[in-house]
C-alpha cells in the first residue's frame, strides 16, 4: 500500500499546486487535473504515484481531512448570462459560480467576498454566495481591505473589546500610581519616526561611577521605559482576546490596524510628551566596555520632557551648536550621553561578533488618495542605532530575568543556518573564490568576518545577500536556544508591547516574578491552521536548551504546552501580518508602474532563478522579473553553486549585484507581478563577454534552432513564483532534494 502523506495545498497561479507536507520533506508535485477539486489552503492526504520529468514527486490526492473556512475575494462578473466571481488570488485557480439570487446588492466589476456554499469537483466548479461588498477596484484604500480578508488579518474589534476600552480612564489616576516608582522628575524622552503614532520606549542616560574609591570605573546607567499595557490589559479579558488574536499591528502605507484599540494604542498606553502614564522600567548600568553590569525591573509612573524624531536628534549630534540643537538646550547633554552609552554598547556587539548587515529598508509616499506619489529608502542614522542598542540591551536583560527566575516565558530564539543552507553557502563561497568559509557548527562571528573581508569587492552585495539569506527565521518559543544573529545567548522581546503581544506576556511574566509569584496563560481561543502548520513545520527545530538556561521542570508539561502554542500562534501571525504588509506594497507598486509601462530604468539583480533574474530599479526601488527568454537568443543555464545564469554561446553571466538597464514591459496587478525587458546594457555586456572568449558577435543572425527550441522549452515548463524569496525557497528544496539523494546511496541520515 502508498503510503499516504498528510500536508496543506497551496495552489499556483498557472492551475497546478503543491502538498506542503507537513513532515517538512519536499513538497509533492500536484497537476492542474489533481487541482480541479481542491483548493488552496485545504488540509489533504496524498500519495506520490510517480516522479515527474523534472524530477518531483508528483501526487494525487485521496482524502480532503479539512476544509477551512476561507472566504474568498474577487471581482464579479457577468458573462453569457451566468453570474461568477473571479478570485483576486490566483492560487484559487477556478472562478466561483454565483446563483442568480446569491449576488446580493454586488454590481458587475465591483470587489467582493464570496462564503461557498458548493466545494469543488473533478468536473464542476465551486459554487458560492456575495457575503460582502467592498466597493470598486480602484477605490482608495481598496487593496488593503483586500488583504485583511486575504489573509484573515482580524480588523475590527469585538463589541466587549471597545466597551471595555471606553470605559477605561483618560488620564493616570492616583490611585495608579501605588507600589510604582516616581521618575516624573527623570527626563526621559521618546525617539521615534515623524509619522510615529504610539510610542512604546522612553529613554534616558546619566554618566556613573561603577564600584568604590581608586577602583571605581566611568559608566552609564541606562533607563529604558517601556509603557505598561499590562496595568490595563488583564489577563483572559475581552481586549485581551482581541489582542491574542491579532498577535501584532499590522503596518500598511497610510494606515495601521493596531494590536490594542486606539484609546490604549495613541492614549493611555502611548508615552505622549509632557503627560503622566504607566510604565515598566529596565534600569541597567552599562560599563566603558558596553557590558551590562547590572540591572532591575520595577513599575514605574513616568511623564516625556520630550517628543524627538529620529531626524531631529541626528542633526543635534552632528552638531551641538546647530538650530535644531539651540531648540532643545536643555536636552542636548543627555542626547550626547545616550550617545556615549550607545558607541560603548555597539563596542560589545562587535565584540560579540554579531551579525551587523546594512540593508536598504523603502518606505511608500502615498497621496490623499492612496496612489504612490514615490518610493524613497528609509536612512538609517545614529539616532536609529541608538534606540535599537538601548532595546536590545533591555531586551537581554528581560531574557535574563525570566531565566534567572525560572519562571516559563517566550525567548526570541533565532537559530543558526539548516545543513542545507550551510551546504549551498559552502559551494557559493568557494565558486565565488572568497577563500573564507563556515565551520560545521558557525558563530555569528564567522558571517560577519566574510562580511567584513569581502565588504570591498565588487560583488560584495551579492555576497551579502546570500550570507543573509542562509539564515532562518526567528521564532518565538519557551525553549531558549539563543539568537544567533545577534549572538546572544537568551534573548526576548520587552520593548513593544504595544503593537506585540509576546512582549505584553513577559511583562506579565517579569511582574510575576517580582511578585514572587506565578503568571498563568488564560485559556486562549484555539489557534489557527497558520499556527498548526507552522507548529509542524518548526517541530524539528527546537533545540535542547543552552547549558546556561535552566531545564523547564516538565518539559511535555501541559504549561510549557500552552507556551509553546503561544509562541507558534504569535509566530505564525507575525508572518501573516507580513505577507498581507507585503501583499499591499507589491500591489501599490503594480499600480504605480503601470504608468511607467515602456520607460527604461538602470537597476541591480537581486535575485537570481531558473526562469530569469529579479532586478530592482535604482530610481524607483520596485523590483520586476527579467524573464530568461528575453535576455538574449541563446540558452541560459543556472549555476547553482554561483547563483548565476550563464549563456552557453556568449558566456554572459547575470549574477546578484550585475547591473542592468531595463524597460517595463508587463504589469499583472492581479499576480502582483511586474515584467522587464533587458535592454542596452545587456547588449553591451554580451558583445563585451563574447569579446572575452574570442568570439566574434554575430550581425543580426538569429539564434540556433536548437537555442530557440531549449529556450522555449524552459519557458514553457519553468512556473514562476511570485517572489524571490519563494525563487530561493525552491532552489533550497532543490539541492535539499539533491542531498537527500545522494545520501540515500549511502545509507540512512546521520
Amino acid at each position: 500500500m502508498l503510503e499516504e502523506i498528510e500536508g496543506t495545498v497551496l495552489g499556483h497561479r498557472d492551475g497546478h499546486g503543491f502538498v506542503q507536507r507537513d513532515d517538512g520533506e519536499a513538497d509533492i508535485y500536484l497537476p492542474p487535473n489533481e487541482m480541479r477539486a481542491v483548493l488552496h489552503k485545504d488540509r489533504v492526504k496524498a500519495r506520490i504515484v510517480r516522479t515527474d520529468r523534472r524530477g518531483r514527486p508528483e501526487g494525487r490526492v485521496v482524502e480532503i481531512i479539512e476544509r477551512p473556512e476561507q472566504p474568498i475575494i474577487g471581482r464579479l462578473l457577468h458573462e453569457g448570462g451566468i453570474w461568477l466571481v473571479a478570485p483576486e488570488d490566483k492560487r484559487y485557480g477556478q472562478d466561483v459560480l454565483i446563483p442568480k439570487g446569491a449576488t446580493g446588492a454586488a454590481k458587475t466589476g465591483q470587489v467582493v467576498v464570496v462564503q461557498l456554499t458548493e466545494p469543488p469537483a473533478l468536473f464542476g466548479q465551486p459554487v458560492g454566495r456575495v457575503t460582502e461588498v467592498l466597493g470598486e477596484i480602484d477605490d482608495p484604500g481598496m487593496e488593503i481591505e483586500i488583504a485583511v480578508r486575504k489573509y484573515g488579518v482580524p480588523h475590527e474589534f469585538s463589541e466587549a473589546c471597545l466597551a471595555e476600552a471606553k470605559a477605561l480612564p483618560d488620564k493616570v489616576r492616583p490611585a495608579d500610581k501605588r507600589n510604582r516608582v516616581d521618575l516624573t522628575d527623570v527626563p526621559l524622552v521618546t525617539i521615534d519616526g515623524e509619522d510615529a503614532r504610539d510610542f512604546d520606549d522612553a529613554v534616558y542616560c546619566e554618566p556613573t561611577k561603577i564600584g568604590r574609591g581608586r577602583s571605581a570605573k566611568n559608566g552609564w546607567r541606562l533607563l529604558v521605559a517601556i509603557a505598561d499595557v499590562s496595568a490595563y490589559v488583564k489577563t483572559g479579558s475581552p481586549i485581551d482576546i482581541d489582542a491574542y488574536d491579532r498577535a501584532t499591528s499590522v503596518y500598511f502605507p497610510r494606515r495601521v490596524i493596531p494590536m490594542l484599540p486606539e484609546k490604549l494604542s495613541n492614549g493611555l498606553c502611548s508615552l505622549n510628551p509632557e503627560v503622566e502614564r504607566l510604565c515598566m522600567v529596565c534600569d541597567m548600568v552599562v560599563t566603558g566596555a558596553g557590558e551590562i553590569e547590572a540591572y532591575q525591573f520595577y513599575p514605574a509612573v513616568m511623564f516625556s520632557h520630550a517628543r524627538f524624531t529620529y531626524t531631529e536628534v541626528a542633526a543635534i549630534l552632528a552638531n551641538t551648536r546647530g538650530p535644531e540643537a539651540m531648540r532643545r538646550q536643555e536636552r542636548v547633554q543627555d542626547l550626547l550621553n545616550l550617545h556615549d552609552v550607545y558607541r560603548a554598547l555597539l563596542s560589545q556587539r562587535e565584540k560579540r561578533g554579531a551579525v551587523d548587515f546594512e540593508t536598504t529598508e523603502t518606505q511608500i509616499v502615498c497621496d490623499d488618495a492612496g496612489r504612490i506619489e514615490k518610493i524613497v529608502p528609509r536612512i538609517r542614522n545614529d539616532a536609529h542605532r541608538l534606540i535599537e542598542e538601548a532595546m536590545l540591551a533591555a531586551n537581554v536583560c528581560s531574557a535574563d530575568f525570566i531565566a534567572q527566575g525560572k519562571h516559563p516565558g517566550l525567548y526570541r530564539v533565532h537559530e543558526g543556518p539548516t545543513p542545507e543552507k550551510k551546504e549551498i553557502l559552502r559551494n557559493y563561497l568557494k565558486a565565488m573564490a572568497v577563500g573564507m568559509s563556515i565551520s560545521d557548527e558557525p558563530h555569528p562571528s564567522e558571517f560577519q568576518a566574510i562580511a567584513q573581508a569581502t565588504k570591498e569587492r565588487p560583488d560584495a552585495q551579492q555576497i551579502h545577500t546570500m550570507l543573509l539569506r542562509s539564515m532562518q527565521q526567528a521564532i518565538y518559543t519557551p525553549i531558549n536556544s539563543g539568537h544567533f544573529g545577534l549572538a546572544y545567548e537568551a534573548y526576548t522581546h520587552f520593548t513593544s508591547p504595544i503593537r506585540r503581544y509576546p512582549d505584553l506576556l513577559v511583562h506579565r511574566v517579569i511582574k510575576a516574578i517580582l511578585g514572587n509569584t506565578k503568571y498563568q496563560l488564560p485559556v486562549l481561543p484555539t489557534p489557527g491552521e497558520a499556527h498548526a502548520k507552522l507548529a509542524k513545520r518548526l517541530a524539528s527545530r527546537v533545540k535542547a536548551p543552552v547549558a546556561r538556561q535552566a531545564k523547564p521542570a516538565a518539559p511535555h508539561s501541559k504549561e510549557v504546552q500552552a507556551w509553546e502554542a503561544a509562541g507558534l500562534h504569535c509566530s505564525a501571525n507575525e508572518r501573516r501580518a507580513d505577507e498581507a504588509s507585503r501583499d499591499v506594497e507589491a500591489w501599490l507598486k503594480c499600480k504605480y508602474m503601470r504608468e511607467h509601462l515602456g520607460e527604461e530604468y538602470g537597476g541591480v539583480v537581486t535575485a537570481v532563478t531558473t526562469f530569469g533574474i529579479f532586478v530592482t530599479l535604482d530610481a524607483m526601488y520596485v523590483e520586476g522579473l527579467v524573464h530568461i527568454t528575453e535576455l538574449g537568443g541563446e540558452y541560459f543555464k543556472f549555476d547553482e553553486a554561483r547563483q548565476e545564469l550563464r549563456g552557453e554561446r556568449t558566456g554572459i553571466r547575470y549574477a546578484i549585484g550585475s547591473r542592468v538597464r531595463v524597460q517595463v514591459s508587463r504589469v499583472d496587478l492581479d499576480g502582483r507581478k511586474i515584467d522587464f525587458r533587458l535592454v542596452r546594457e545587456g547588449e553591451e555586456l554580451a558583445a563585451r563577454a563574447m569579446k572575452d572568449k574570442g568570439v566574434a558577435p554575430p550581425s543580426g543572425v538569429p539564434a540556433k534552432a536548437s537555442d530557440k527550441k531549449r529556450q522555449s522549452r524552459s519557458k514553457a515548463r519553468d512556473a514562476r513564483p511570485t517572489s524571490p524569496i519563494q525563487a530561493l525557497t525552491s532552489a533550497v528544496k532543490k539541492a535539499a532534494g539533491k542531498m537527500k539523494n545522494k545520501r540515500s546511496n549511502k545509507g540512512p541520515r546521520g
